[in-house]
């Protein structure tokens, strides 16, 4: 009878699981088609390091160690649940088959079970008596959390208990097992029932028998409605993580005719994988943690935004796979505000510290492409720069008849002039043609090229914005067309090498502009830079000894990866390395101005490049080196703020220029 009430209850159990399987899965039909089939070896690795290998849960230490115990333990202890299902068949049925492996499997067992004890127990108190601060979410997520760890640890002592009765049964009636000998700790608990009849022996075995099966085949079955439905959705999130450029946004195809809004206004406007983000989400906070607008005190929160998108698939994916029209709400405006949207500086850090890959920045721009592309719906700041975009190729309301002034008088060719007889193409971008800091440092690349006997030259007039503003900010169709025209320009003149002092200018070139026709060598001045003097082709004087620490442009850093070659360059004209900040290279704090923030206000909290320059004069730098304008206009305005005027904010190329034996001889370019 137990043998045929346990088949019973396991075969509902199971049924009732995969029923919830299946329904979550056909929820992310309703999700556009997205091919992530490709590159199954590169996947495969990803899998291995990121959901197996637990590596960026353990970026943060003692809570990745804790959560790499439990997701261990558990896939450990699958062989234990197994054995113990294998029980209801027959109570001595086992694994022992496996011979001399079994010894291993089940020590291994013990000792994956009291460390899942301990690691649950520490985050137990981290939620509820240290109370982290990325943890305290709303009251049903703590008790989910609660509920879920609860759980785990009931699987986990009742597996301890069941098998303390049974090595106590054994050892009465004289066996010697592996269970005794193998199981070291539940052999320590064995005692506990030595002083019982063997009918109460057996009883209590039944007791927690059932108890851990019970537990276990609950657990199971409420994790499809939890927020720990990750434990079955985290490692296809992670073998379906995007293989593309950090740095490229998935194109629009503006002239597909079936296309009725652009963007995602609601759930069914994102891909299926945008979906099975929601579903992946553990809630845990990360990515709220080191979110420029989260910890200044915008509305954002990377964490709220992809739970919205899953809550918002539950809610409409049965409707919309019914045939029903909808309910009358949407994702954005029902669950997210304009001002979450807007918020973003598109950094990334919430998309490097999320232990299961999960892509917020990709649904951001969607949601925003929404708005600008179908409602018109944008901060009235954004207005302005679309005009000017529009009309001057540029951001700002400067005439695009005079992008190459700042060259006049100091000797720097012109694509169209030299008949294009150049070998490498500077992109100078809107900043450094229009920005007067900004124009500076034009002119000390230019000068350091020169130096170097390197032959390069400028579009002058006929570069226009790389559209990265446009398209961060959502309005996919004036980033288009600016890229398209730039793409017509550079193939006119034949080029094939790109140098850019711009990382936004940088990462659009190098990584959007393929979809566009335009494939080039795309490469940063402070890699440039770097290949230069490790060549010998510029000849340094003795390095200024100043205090320098260096703010990471988070579009070459976290998009692109370049971190060594701007320090490298610091200890070659400083004489020592950087110093660095708390928050740097991956983990480095955004100056705000990413995502087209650049051109809108900070009305809410905050601002962030007061966070990040706070952060820099902590180290009491001399200078604070950057590679980005975007992040020298922030960084300069934040200097002002805090009235530090003793410390200066240079470029990358300025550094090099002050050390450079004929630089300053050449030419002045202040």
């Amino acid at each position: 009878m137990r043998t045929i009430i346990f088949l019973l209850i396991l075969i509902g159990a199971f049924a009732f699981f995969f029923q919830n399987v299946r329904r979550l899965v056909s929820y992310l039909r309703i999700g556009k088609p997205e091919n992530r089939n490709d590159a199954p070896s590169a996947r495969l690795k990803n899998v291995l390091s990121i959901a197996f290998g637990q590596k960026k849960l353990l970026r943060e230490p003692a809570a990745g160690w804790m959560h790499f115990f439990i997701f261990w333990g558990f896939v450990v202890l699958l062989t234990a649940i197994l054995e113990t299902f294998l029980q209801g068949f027959g109570v001595d049925l086992s694994f022992a088959f496996l011979g001399p492996l079994y010894g291993p499997l089940v020590f291994l067992q013990d000792l994956l079970g009291l460390l899942v004890i301990l690691s649950v127990i520490y985050a137990l108190i981290r939620r509820n008596v240290a109370h982290v601060k990325r943890l305290q979410t709303t009251s049903h997520a703590r008790r989910d959390a609660n509920l879920i760890l609860s759980l785990i640890l009931l699987i986990m002592v009742s597996m301890f208990l069941q098998n303390a009765a049974h090595i106590a049964i054994e050892r009465a009636t004289g066996k010697d097992t592996l269970d005794s000998s193998a199981r070291f700790f539940s052999s320590l608990l064995a005692p506990l029932f030595s002083g019982m009849s063997a009918d109460g022996k057996e009883a209590f075995f039944q007791l927690f028998w059932w108890t851990h099966v019970s537990i276990v085949l609950g657990f199971l079955n409420y994790l499809p409605y939890s927020k720990h439905l990750h434990i079955g959705s985290s490692i296809f999130n992670v073998y379906f993580s995007g293989l593309s450029p950090r740095g490229r946004l998935t194109p629009i195809n503006l002239e597909a005719e079936n296309i009725t809004r652009f963007g995602a206004g609601d759930v069914e406007d994102f891909t299926w994988k945008q979906l099975l983000d929601g579903y992946t989400c553990t809630e845990c906070g990360r990515c709220d943690s080191v979110c420029p607008a989260n910890l200044t005190g915008k509305p954002l929160s990377p964490r709220k935004i992809i739970t919205d998108i899953r809550h918002r698939t539950m809610e409409k994916a049965p409707l919309t796979l019914a045939g029903k029209d909808g309910d009358g709400k949407s994702l954005v405006d029902g669950y997210i505000t304009e001002e979450e949207l807007w918020s973003c500086t598109t950094c990334r850090a919430c998309m490097e510290e999320c232990p299961v890959t999960i892509e917020h920045v990709g649904s951001i721009v969607e949601m925003r492409r929404y708005l600008v592309l179908n409602e018109s719906r944008f901060p009235p700041e954004l207005a302005a720069a679309y005009r000017n975009l529009e009309n001057n190729y540029t951001v700002w309301a400067f005439n695009w008849r005079d992008r190459a002034k700042w060259a006049e008088g100091y000797d720097v060719p012109i694509a169209s002039s030299v008949n294009d007889d150049f070998d490498i193409l500077y992109w100078v971008g809107c900043a450094g043609s229009f920005d007067m800091r900004y124009q500076k440092v034009a002119r000390a690349f230019s000068q350091i090229m020169k130096s170097a006997g390197i032959k390069f030259a400028i579009l002058g007039n006929e570069e226009k914005c790389s559209g990265d503003p446009a398209r961060r900010s959502g309005n996919e169709y004036l980033a288009q067309t600016l890229m398209r025209e730039n793409v017509e320009t550079l193939n006119k003149h034949k080029v094939k090498k790109i140098v850019t002092t711009c990382p936004h200018c940088f990462n659009t070139l190098k990584n959007e502009y393929p979809d566009f026709g335009g494939n080039y060598t795309v490469i940063h001045h402070t890699e440039f830079i770097k290949e230069l003097i490790s060549s010998g082709r510029l000849e340094l004087t003795s390095p200024q000894k100043s205090r320098i620490t260096y703010h990471d442009s988070c579009y070459i850093g976290r998009y692109n990866g370049i971190y060594d070659a701007p320090r490298e360059i610091i200890s070659e004209t400083a004489g020592a390395p950087p110093v660095e900040m708390k928050r740097s290279k991956d983990r480095g704090l955004c100056c705000g101005a990413g995502g087209a923030r650049m051109w809108m206000e900070e009305k809410t909290g905050k601002r962030v490049n007061i966070e990040r320059i706070e952060e820099a004069l902590s180290t009491k730098p001399d200078v604070v080196a950057s590679a980005c304008p975007f992040c020298m206009t922030m960084l300069t305005d934040g200097v002002k703020a805090k009235e530090a005027e003793s410390v200066q904010v240079k470029d990358i190329a300025e550094l090099v220029l002050e050390v450079l034996s004929d630089g300053k001889d050449k030419v002045q370019v202040n």
